[in-house]
């Protein structure tokens, strides 16, 4: 089963509301009269860059959020211009023909997360949320046949568009957290079974090891978000991700994405 985007954007647009919603421009220029300029950044990718989950939001369409780690990395550090073009939904395609116009010569940092929409990553939390773990791990051994056999070559074509585009650019691939906490009981919102919370954090290290593998073979860096999010998953005390909508919340970008990516950047 592969994934549908318009699964994807029911999924990832939970917990909106009207109050939530401001207007701002895609990019934004750093204030004047701050600490010299760091560079040109642009945030590329997919809902777990865009911020959905994360409330606060300044595009409702791609559910980019002024809580994302990129809007609050640009907060801190007042790149000479912020691109934020990350969006809720997007796949590698989205990526190549909606955000890569944002690099040029001029940009010092990239940041992504792409590959999760691609590989089934809406069709099969539905799948495991609803129906048996039989059928959840159908639907995971499906996704890990396109991981393994499609995605690479794809990553590989689309990081050397960014390298293309970005030629001087930091480019940090960002990775996808553990959903679930392993083991013990699981209740409350996105409550599964320890059988299919284990599955789906394998399914997690199969999609982590071909990203990582295709951004270190670029010359990119993997911001491994795996160690960043431990004992915040779904089911723990403190959650960082919402088991309503399977994304990080606002906590989980701050505590988890951003220091993922600034230590990345930095080194």
């Amino acid at each position: 089963m592969r994934f549908s985007r318009a699964a994807s954007t029911a999924l990832g647009a939970a917990g909106l509301t009207a109050a939530s919603l401001l207007t701002a421009p895609a990019s934004v220029a750093a204030p004047a009269g701050e600490a010299a300029p760091v560079g040109e950044y642009a945030a590329l990718g997919d809902s777990y860059s865009s911020g959905t989950g994360a409330g606060d939001y300044i595009d409702q369409a791609c559910t980019r959020s002024a809580n994302s780690f990129p809007a609050k990395w640009a907060t801190a550090n007042s790149p000479a211009a912020f691109a934020f073009v990350a969006c809720g939904g997007a796949v590698i395609p989205d990526v190549r023909s909606g955000q890569l116009a944002a690099l040029d010569a001029g940009t010092g940092l990239v940041s992504i997360s792409i590959g999760g929409n691609d590989s089934g990553f809406a069709s099969t939390m539905i799948v495991c949320q609803l129906f048996s773990a039989r059928w959840c791990r159908s639907t995971l051994e499906n996704g890990r046949e396109y991981i393994e056999e499609e995605l690479p070559g794809q990553l590989d074509a689309l990081y050397g568009e960014i390298r293309s585009r970005a030629p001087r650019a930091k480019v940090v691939v960002m990775g996808y957290p553990y959903l679930y906490k392993e083991g013990g009981t699981c209740t409350g919102s996105g409550a599964m079974s320890a059988e299919k919370r284990a599955m789906i954090n394998d399914g997690s290290d199969v999609l982590n090891a071909a990203i990582k593998a295709r951004a270190e073979a670029a010359g990119f860096a993997f911001a491994d978000a795996r160690p960043a999010f431990a004992g915040h998953e779904i089911c723990t005390a403190d959650p960082w991700i919402d088991g309503g909508n399977v994304h990080p919340n606002a906590e989980g970008h701050a505590k988890g994405y951003l220091p993922a990516l600034t230590a990345a950047a930095a080194a």
